[in-house]
């Protein structure tokens, strides 16, 4: 299977999924994304680690050593992809507090996206993601920079040589447990709600 459809995510993030620590992203959309809210736009992504706005300060003390990169490098390495299966938008100031255990931010991350333009709602994407035998580099283009969320890239990527980070049972008593937390808060869609 081939992917050409990559999620941009601070490189930290990239590393948490790719290990395993979590199972969740909080999103708002990217400057550029429009449309008034964070869309999901493919099921399947490439995982694109962006170097761009990342900061300790907004990490729980597990995660605030960052990864570096050469913000001249002519490739980028994709070590990952993940599978979509579940979306949640929340707008509850408590909900989103509620998802504390499962996430790698810090309060005042979580502070600052519930503040910016507080009338769209957070998006709480729930992904299944999977470690590329061997990361792939693509060469660094000019569309791919910039406050967006997704890419679409100008060459696909081979994903058959690849493994999930966590087995089918600890993925799904993970995602069973999250969405029994904040189900009542937020429109919960699945894998076949989300997409194309």
């Amino acid at each position: 299977m081939y992917l050409d459809q990559a999620l941009k995510e601070w490189a930290v993030t990239v590393d948490a999924l790719l290990g395993g620590k979590t199972v969740m992203l909080i999103r708002k959309g990217g400057i550029r994304d429009g449309r008034g809210h964070f869309t999901v736009k493919a099921q399947r992504v490439l995982l694109f680690p962006t170097y761009e706005h990342q900061r300790s300060p907004l990490l729980k003390p597990a995660f605030a050593d960052l990864p570096t990169s050469n913000n001249s490098a002519e490739t980028i390495p994709l070590a990952g992809w993940a599978e979509i299966t579940h979306a949640v938008m929340i707008q509850a100031p408590a909900a989103v507090q509620r998802l504390d255990p499962w996430h790698i931010w810090n309060q005042t991350f979580v502070d600052q996206r519930l503040q910016w333009q507080p009338q769209r709602p957070l998006a709480v994407l729930l992904l299944r993601s999977h470690r590329l035998s061997t990361p792939v580099q693509i060469p660094q283009r000019p569309e791919y920079g910039g406050c967006r969320s997704w890419i679409s890239l100008a060459e696909s990527v081979d994903i058959t040589a690849s493994q999930p980070v966590l087995a089918t049972d600890a993925y799904e008593a993970q995602v069973e447990e999250i969405l029994g937390v904040i189900a009542h808060d937020g429109l919960v869609q699945t894998v076949a709600d989300v997409g194309d």
